[in-house]
This record gives C-alpha cells, structure tokens and sequence, in this order.
C-alpha cells in the first residue's frame, strides 16, 4: 500500500539522499501536498495514472507499462513490474484507452531484453520502494539499466531528469509508433534541428478520431550518433510514416544527467516551441519542480481541513488533485488549437479546453469548479461554446478536439446554465442559442425524442432508449429555465414540457421506469435488476432516480412518500445475488447503488425529500469511509475525469448539488471538525461540526451564520458571499427536529 504523506516523504527523501542520489523534492511540514497520494486508482477499477502535470494541463507525463488491457487504460498498473517508457498524454480515470503520444525510454548496454507483451520495445523492471510521486513530480529507478527518471511539468511542456550510470551505449529513445489499446497513429514525422534539438508531430486516432500533436524536444546534452527507423527498418532523417522513432546515442559518466524538455502544441510545431520559450526556457529542473508544487500547493489550498485522521485527509487532497485533473488545456500559447472542425482555430481571449467528461462531470465536477476554480469556469464555458462554434452542436464527450460522441444526453447544457445562474460572465444569448439547436438536432435519436416523447428500445447494443430519455429531460428542463430568465416564454413552454417527458416510460402499474417500444407499449418481460441494452451502463434500479429536476413529481409517482422511502429503503438493502452478472462497472455496490458508476451518485441524498436525512447521513458516511481508501486501490470505480473525487469533496463537506444546474447543495453530515473554503473573491465559508466523532455521525441542528437552518440545502450564493454553516453532532437520528424543513422550490434555480 502506498500512504503518501509527510512522514513517508520525509523517510523515503532520507533514503534516496542516503544513496548519494539528488533529491528535488523539498516540502515544508504544512504542505498539503504531501497528503497527497497520487497512486491512489492506479490499482482496481479507478484508472488513474501517477505521472507529473499541473492543474488542468495539456501534458500528462506519466509511465507506461506498454502492456494494453482494461487495466492499463491510462497507460500504469500498480500490480505490474516493468516500464516502457514515460509518453505525454494520457486521460484520467476513464474507460478509453487513448492518447500516450511521444513515448521516451532510456537505456543503455546492461539490459537488452524484449518481451512480445509490449510489442518488443525497451523495458526496465521497477520496485515500489524505488518509486516516488507528488504533484508534478515523479519518479522511478529503471532497475535492469541503472537509470533514474525523474518528471516534472509545466502546462504545455514535459521535463525528464535522467541520472546515468558510466556507459558508452547510453541511448535515448524517442517512439512516435508506439500505441497501446485504442490508440493508432495514423501519420508521424521526426527531424533534427541540430544536436540537442528534434521536432515533429504524431498525428493519431482512436476513441477521438483526429488527435494532433506537434512537439520540439530540446536536450541538455548533445547527442553524438543517432539512428532513425521506420516500420522498423533504418532509413534517415526527415522521416514520415505511421510508425516512426529515433534512438539518440550519448557517451555518459557515472551520475550524469540529461534533460529533456518537450514542448507540445495541437496546432503546429511553432506552438510547441512557443511552449517551451514561454514555459520552460531553460534546463533548470529543480526550478521547474519547485514551480509545479508552489502551484499545486495554491490550489489545494482553497479548501482546507481539520482532521486527526491523516488517511482521510490524504483521501481528502488525492480527490482535490485528481478533481483538477481534467479537462485539460488544448491551445498552445499563442491560442491556437486544432479545432472539433479539423481545422487550426484561434482562442482569443481565453485558453481553450477539452477532454470534457460531461456524462460524469456534469453532476458534480463542474459544480465544484463553480465555487474552487472560478477564474477558469468563464474559460471553460468559452470552450463549450467554442464547439460549438466549429460544429454547430455543443460537446457531448470531447478530446484533443475531436467528438467522441460517448455517452448520452446533451450535458454541455446544465453546465452551462449552472455557471448563467451563478453569474459567470459570457454571451448569454449566444449561449442559449448553442443550448437549444444542440436539443433540437436530427441525430442521436433525439429526432425520435422530439417526436414521441421518448426513445424506444432499438437494435442498437448501445440503445439506453430509458436513460437518454431520462437524461433528455433534465436538460430539458435546463434549458427551459434559461428561456425563462432571457424572457423566451415560447421556449420556456415547450421545455418544460419536454422535462416531463420521463413520466412517459413510468409503468403505474408497477412503479417502474420501463422501456417502450415505437408502439407505445412497454416491453416484457422485464426485470429492473437486469442489466440491459435500455439502460446507460445501469439497470433500471440505478435510473429510477434520475429526475433531479422534480423529485417530488417522482415520489408522487411512487405512490408518495412512504412508498417513495420503501423503494429508496429497497435500492440500498437489495443485493446482488451471488449468480448475477454484474457488468464492469457495476462497482462500490451497496445493494443495487453502485457508486463505482455516475447515474447512482446522488440517490443517498434523497431521503432529504421524505423528511428521513438521518439515512442520508448514514448512508454518505458508509460511502466515504467504505468506497475511497489511501491504497492504490482506494477507488470503488473508474474515477472518470474528476467527477468521483467531487463527489467525495463535496460529501465529505457535508453538501452535494442533487440537481447539478439548480445552484443549491443538500445538506448530509461533514466528516472533517472544521472546512475553510477560500474563495477567488476573497472571502471565506467556514463549515465546522462541533462534538463530531466516529460515534457522532448525524445531525442535531444546524446554523447559518449563526441563525438556526430550517432547511436540509444551503445556495450557491450564500456560499459565495462567505460565512459560516455550523453543526451540532449527535450520537442519534434526530429526523424529527428537521420534519419541517424546507426543500428548493420545484423550477426554481436559485
């Protein structure tokens, strides 16, 4: 298991200095990074990777194992014992395996061994014990070369230490043909500028279908000979070809260093040594190590905690680094970028992003942002739009500029209505246009939607006929609140009536949101524990839920509220039998809740609607204690982009958006005694819990800047403005003191 904070980094910087070997790393006592564990999800079903990058950016250097598989989609395996190289991109917590462009490995004349698992490139064991991670900063001794590799980043430029042994075959490989999983590279070229200098592109598809990459990679030591291959045969420079490398040779003394510096743009080589001029300049690495933590060091520090517990708050700052993970920036420093049109694109004014998750992230993530990353949600919505702008649909699951088309629904839009509401500033009109048209297209089915009211099951395996006709509607209802605000009535009549289109696959008879066929009849046989083309990597379990923008209409449905609590009651004490087939991502099971997966991520806080928050209680607690640990295998799922880790955030704080564009966070118990969040606008929100322990896990009362809450949510804005939200911990249920509390109004966004 690996427990990265203080005291571990303090032992393990003693050992590596012990061995005469330089250390870059130098944390003060209070640094929150090092509570920070960047191995957590490398292991299990989390899919994250170690390597170094800086909040939200466009270089990702992390270890590749060079071995494909399910686990290994984002390049590492806690579990495996060798590395291939250490490459550029790599996406985070996701079910794709893509990106891992420009692999670099060194080796040199004590190990030649090759493996057919990782396709016959250059390997090295490794050890744990010989391996260390911080944010924006890794690294790892390859065993079989005596070479140690050290990463660092800034947002566009990836730096590598390499520490050499005395040898006259050292080498540095530079692979542009390497691809594991999804990834293929379609086009790749190398040229020498001069003898510390090459450059090139590798242009690729895969789950994105048109990735660029343009780099310049600089060297602190000139290379003596080189050789160039392509398809594996020896040929010169300049190359192209799909699968091209070259292998740079260098005399090295014992314990002698070369760094390289690869500067990346999606636009054009001149971007990519834009990038290195205006980010890396110089070969200092330490410098560049330093700058990374003072970085990472800010932005953990919008959110500090109080705990005795340093395994919680290790999972607590692991989640705050890996919620700024994606999305990631995709214009160079000029604002150039390679558009979702295929063509070069200029961001004025603003740094354009992609790699936006939206079917995960739309729920909890971008919530998040709204209130810790307020100086780049303004950025992030111009890059929404900016899709728009070059496709004429908003993004529903875009990479490296390119549409994925992964996942359902049209998510763009409830984050863009969330940050309208909270006053993020951007062309509102413009906004609601892009909103609109991107419910009112001919394609993914929602030609059908428009016209029935709902998807019916097809031939598709990829159907999901009852979720996107779930997830329909709740953008629907976003947007119908837009219309309302800007005055568009029209609009906001037919919107409205589009969100109740859930209510059209809800079976009265057996209290089931069930699928229909184009006949309008519901389909049997059918049992909701069954996992089914129907439903988005769910079963009907999981989706019954999803009516965040009128629960009430839902515990209507259901036959009002105590028939409502015995069905939620149901959802989280009904297990899986031990025959069942559970698909992958049916994970962090509690009965038919799956918190490895997203749709279930907000169920827990609906007994707040049945006057019943003790459960909430219990139940947020079982999830934070039982589905995150400081362990490699600390997530319960894929931690997808971001939206895992909010989800503990936000809970562990005591508040979670149930519906993400409404501007309010239900009320569950906090697990830490004191939170500061500091705001961008320089003010603070305190939330402590007095007599809180391992015995006192629910709420007695509650205050509001010193005034008693009658309500189990708190708003956006009374966040914002700053303040205080204090709790009284209790040993017991007390559902009876909030029986009269309030719930947001139903169409309301406050």
């Amino acid at each position: 298991m690996k427990k990265i904070f203080y005291s571990h980094i303090i032992l393990l910087l003693l050992f590596w200095s012990c061995n005469q070997e330089k250390v870059s790393v130098n944390l003060p006592e209070q640094s929150l990074t090092s509570y920070v564990n960047t191995f957590i999800g490398t292991d299990g079903p989390g899919n994250t990777y170690p390597g170094a990058t800086l909040p939200f950016g466009m270089v990702q250097l992390s270890p590749d194992i060079g071995i494909p598989g399910w686990d290994r989609i984002a390049g590492y395996f806690y579990k495996d014992s060798i590395i291939s190289g250490f490459s550029h991109t790599h996406l985070t917590g996701t079910g794709a395996g893509d990106l891992y462009d420009i692999l670099v490995m060194p080796t040199n004349n004590r190990f030649s061994k090759k493996i057919k698992e990782n396709n016959y490139k250059p390997f090295s064991t490794y050890s744990h014990d010989r391996e260390f991670a911080t944010p924006g900063y890794y690294t790892v001794d390859l065993l079989d070369y005596g070479i140690k590799a050290e990463l660092t980043a800034t947002n566009r430029v990836g730096i590598h230490r390499y520490t050499f042994p005395k040898d006259t075959a050292t080498a540095i490989h530079v692979d542009l043909g390497y691809a594991i999983n999804w990834d293929k590279p379609t086009d790749t070229y190398i040229e020498k500028i001069d003898d510390k200098t090459i450059q090139g592109y590798r242009m690729s598809t895969g789950w994105a279908k048109d990735q660029r990459v343009y780099f310049v990679m600089q060297f602190s030591k000139p290379f003596t000979t080189y050789q160039v291959f392509k398809d594996e045969e020896l040929t010169t420079l300049p190359v192209q070809g799909a699968n091209t490398r070259i292998v740079l040779h260098y005399n090295t003394e014992e314990n002698e260093q070369v760094i390289v510096k690869t500067g990346l743009s999606t636009a054009s080589i001149k971007g990519a040594q834009e990038s290195i001029n205006t980010e890396a300049p110089d070969f200092d690495f330490d410098h560049y190590v330093r700058k990374a933590q003072a970085i990472w060091e800010r932005e953990l520090q919008k959110i500090q905690i109080t705990t005795a517990d340093d395994d919680k708050k290790s999972i607590f700052y692991t989640m705050m680094y890996q919620s700024m993970l994606a999305p990631t920036l995709l214009s160079d420093p000029n604002g150039n970028y390679k558009g979702a049109n295929d063509s070069i694109v200029n961001a004025k004014g603003f740094n354009r992003y992609d790699t936006f998750s939206l079917w995960d992230t739309f729920r909890a993530a971008h919530p998040l942002y709204t209130i810790i990353q307020q100086e780049r949600v303004p950025d992030m919505i111009q890059s929404i739009l900016a899709h728009y702008r070059e496709t004429g649909v908003l993004p529903v699951w875009s990479m490296q500029g390119n549409e994925t088309n992964m996942m359902i629904g049209y998510h763009a839009v409830p984050v863009i209505v969330d940050a309208y509401f909270k006053d993020f500033q951007f062309d509102a009109e413009f906004a609601y246009k892009a909103c609109k048209e991107s419910a009112m297209v001919e394609d993914r089915e929602i030609d059908i939607y428009k016209n029935l009211g709902y998807i019916p099951v097809g031939e598709h395996h990829e159907n999901w006929s009852v979720s996107k006709t779930l997830e329909y509607a709740y953008d629907d209802w976003c947007i119908a609140m837009f219309a309302k605000d800007l005055g568009k009535e029209e609009d906001y009549i037919y919107f409205m009536k589009r969100s109740e289109n859930w209510k059209k696959l809800y079976n009265h008879k057996n209290n089931w949101i069930q699928p229909k066929d184009t006949l309008g009849e519901f389909v049997v046989p059918f049992k909701p524990k069954e996992y089914t083309p129907f439903y988005c990597e769910s079963n009907a379990w999981q989706y019954y839920w999803f009516v965040p923008q009128h629960i009430e209409g839902l515990i209507k449905n259901t036959g009002g509220k105590e028939r409502f609590i015995q069905k939620l009651d149901s959802m989280f004490s009904y297990d899986p039998k031990p025959g069942d087939k559970l698909p992958i991502f049916s994970t962090g099971m509690i009965g038919q809740y799956a918190h490895g997966n997203e749709p279930s991520h907000h169920v827990a806080y609906l007994y707040n609607y049945v006057n019943q928050p003790s459960k909430t209680q219990e139940l947020t607690y079982k999830i934070l204690e039982g589905q995150y640990k400081n362990e490699p295998n600390g997530h319960c799922g894929n931690e997808d982009c971001g939206q895992m880790s909010s989800w503990y955030i936000f809970s562990s704080l005591g508040i979670y958006p149930v519906n993400p564009a409404q501007g309010v966070y239900h009320i569950t118990a906090p697990i830490f005694k004191e939170t500061k969040i500091h705001l961008s606008n320089g003010k603070t929100f305190l939330i402590t819990a007095k007599n809180l322990s391992k015995e006192n896990t629910y709420i007695k009362n509650i205050k509001l800047n010193g005034e008693p809450l009658d309500r189990m949510y708190i708003t956006h804005k009374e966040i914002v403005n700053g303040g205080f939200l204090e709790f009284e911990m209790s040993n017991s249920s007390n559902d009876e003191a909030f029986k009269n509390s309030s719930l947001p109004e139903v169409n309301k966004i406050y």
